[in-house]
């Protein structure tokens, strides 16, 4: 499965909206807001 986002930084957050599904998460980092994704995307398809 292939679940796409658009990231953007806020000023003060990394964002990820995704695109064809509802899910929003963010994270200090890159590496944080990468970790969010994982986490976000499983907890919405489980």
């Amino acid at each position: 499965m292939i679940v796409k986002f658009e990231v953007y930084f806020d000023g003060e957050y990394w964002c990820a909206k995704g695109i064809d599904d509802d899910i929003f998460t963010q994270g200090k980092t890159l590496d944080e807001l990468m970790e969010n994704i994982r986490e976000a995307v499983e907890v919405h398809f489980s």
